[in-house]
């Protein structure tokens, strides 16, 4: 096997032992979705319950599972869209500990190159983001099979590949701004503010149909609004095909564009395939830049080499 990969399997395999170990980091990394598991039970059930209802005419049966279902989908979907960001925050602080440390400069004692070194961190972080987000999904569809399953076989794969590609976007932009930080009162700082955050700007804790205009706007222009867009469309798809056949044809956009399974760019529809293109070519973007930094900080550490010999 090449050096440099066997050096990053070790690395990698490292990172993700140095995460399971310390059970804090573990735990922060799952309090926004426990923050929205108990917003859910307290709150948000029967706040969204009661706004599908509105929705249903006078007169007309609409069983209590698929109503459930629905509101199901919609908790799960704000976990995950949540989850696949701030848990890659939580969980890539192993970069700041390092070099608040110094376990970076022990490490680079071995001939290992520095750029392994930065590119295992954001691979391990893939990993674990990816192995917590998928096992909070586990539970999710557990809970919605339960209440009321209304997904297709074509639904899970398309959850799972947006899961996968959200996953790269936030471990690629946890990465590249946890790249430049040393301190670990910083990351934590940084960690709290992105989790308690998130869950606002992608729409978690409420429909971003509901926030003022200019604030819709501006989320608009951030990626991962459209990951979460995808997972709402996806997640509720069977439960509104559902109540297509009892509710007036009128009320089905303005139903969708209030649950955000749907969502315009200044007046025209954004599909779920440019969707994915979004968040792709973001997590690409990051992915780049975060490369960009790394092979430079490499020459110029390669350069102040040179000068001191």
């Amino acid at each position: 096997m090449n050096k440099n990969l066997s050096d990053l399997f070790f690395l990698v395999r490292r990172n993700i032992k140095m995460y399971f170990k310390d059970k804090s980091v573990f735990l922060i990394s799952l309090i926004t979705p426990a923050i929205l598991l108990v917003l859910f039970v307290t709150f948000l059930k029967s706040v969204y319950t009661n706004l599908l209802i509105n929705f249903i005419p006078q007169g007309a049966e609409v069983s209590s599972r698929l109503t459930d279902g629905f509101v199901a989908g919609w908790l799960v979907s704000s976990i995950l869209a949540t989850s696949c960001v701030t848990i890659a925050f939580c969980s890539n602080t192993i970069i700041i500990s390092d070099k608040s440390s110094g376990a970076v400069n022990d490490i680079l004692v071995a001939p290992v190159k520095r750029t392994v070194l930065s590119f295992s961190y954001l691979v391990s972080n893939l990993i674990v983001t990816l192995m917590v987000s998928l096992a909070c999904l586990g539970l999710g569809f557990v809970y919605m099979a339960i209440v009321g399953w209304y997904l297709s076989l074509e639904d899970v794969t398309m959850i799972l590949l947006n899961a996968l590609l959200l996953t790269v976007f936030g471990s690629s932009f946890a990465t590249l701004i946890e790249h430049f930080i040393s301190s670990m009162g910083v990351g934590t700082a940084l960690t709290t503010l992105v989790s308690s955050m998130y869950g606002f700007v992608c729409g978690a804790y409420m429909p971003i149909s509901q926030f003022a205009e200019g604030i819709q706007n501006v989320l608009k222009f951030l990626p991962g609004t459209y990951g979460t867009i995808v997972f709402r469309y996806y997640f509720t798809r069977g439960a509104v095909e559902q109540l297509g056949a009892v509710l007036p044809t009128e009320a089905m956009p303005e139903l969708k564009s209030n649950f955000d399974t749907e969502i315009d760019f200044f007046g025209s529809r954004v599909s779920n395939g440019t969707c994915f293109a979004i968040v792709g070519a973001a997590s690409l973007l990051l992915l780049t830049a975060f490369f960009l930094v790394v092979l430079v900080n490499e020459k110029k550490e390669k350069s102040l080499r040179s000068k001191t010999k």
